[in-house]
C-alpha cells in the first residue's frame, strides 16, 4: 500500500479520553528518523522550523508554516486563516532517550506529545501519541493535523510530492469528527 492511501488502519486512534496515538512504518534507518523529529530544517519540511535544547527540561520550539508545506495548495480554511501564514509555538521537553523517544508539552494547554521509533530491518515503525488534549474540539484539531502532517514526513521520506495540506487537513478534521 501506498503511504499517501489512507484506509482505517491509517486513523489515529483515541486510546482514553484526550488522548490520540497513530502509527506509521517509515523508511529507515532510525537514526534518518530521528533527524526529521530533532533537526529544525528537515522538521520543518513536514510539521514546522525550530530550535530544541535536546534534554530533559529542555525548550523546544515550534514556527509553523503550515502554507508552505506543500505547492499549489489550497487557501487555509476559515479556522486558520489568521495562523496560516506563521504560527509559533513553545513546549519542554519531558522525555529524551535518542533515537528511540521523544516527548514534549505541546504548547501551554494542549499536553504533552511523544514520539516512540523502534527500527525492523530497513523500516522504522513511529508512534506519535498526543495525551492530554483539553476537549473534544482540540482532539479533532490535533487527530486531523498529526493525521496530515504524518503524511508529509512519509511522503519526504520516500520521494513523493505530498498532497496538498490545506485541502487534506480539512477533509481529515471532518472524517475524525465522525470517527472519534
Amino acid at each position: 500500500m501506498k503511504a499517501d492511501e489512507t484506509t482505517m488502519t491509517d486513523y489515529g486512534v483515541a486510546t482514553e479520553p484526550g488522548t490520540v496515538r497513530f502509527e506509521r512504518i517509515l523508511p529507515g534507518p532510525i537514526e534518518r528518523i530521528w533527524e526529521y523529529l530533532t533537526d529544525s530544517t528537515k522538521r520543518g519540511t513536514w510539521l514546522a522550523t525550530g530550535e530544541m535544547d535536546l534534554r530533559i527540561g529542555g525548550r523546544v520550539e515550534h514556527v509553523f508554516r503550515n502554507s508552505d508545506l506543500t505547492r499549489d495548495d489550497d487557501p487555509p480554511p476559515a479556522k486558520y486563516a489568521d495562523v496560516a501564514d506563521q504560527m509559533s509555538m513553545q513546549g519542554t521537553i519531558t522525555a529524551y532517550d535518542p533515537p528511540r523517544l521523544l516527548a514534549y508539552t505541546w504548547g501551554q494547554t494542549s499536553g504533552e506529545v511523544t514520539f516512540e521509533l523502534t527500527p525492523s530491518a530497513d523500516k522504522v515503525l513511529l508512534v506519535l501519541t498526543h495525551r492530554r488534549l483539553p476537549n473534544r474540539n482540540e482532539m479533532l484539531s490535533v487527530a486531523g493535523g498529526w493525521h496530515t502532517h504524518l503524511g508529509i514526513l512519509a511522503d519526504r521520506l520516500a520521494g513523493r510530492e505530498p498532497e496538498r495540506f490545506w485541502s487534506k487537513i480539512e477533509r481529515l478534521e471532518a472524517e475524525y469528527d465522525r470517527l472519534l
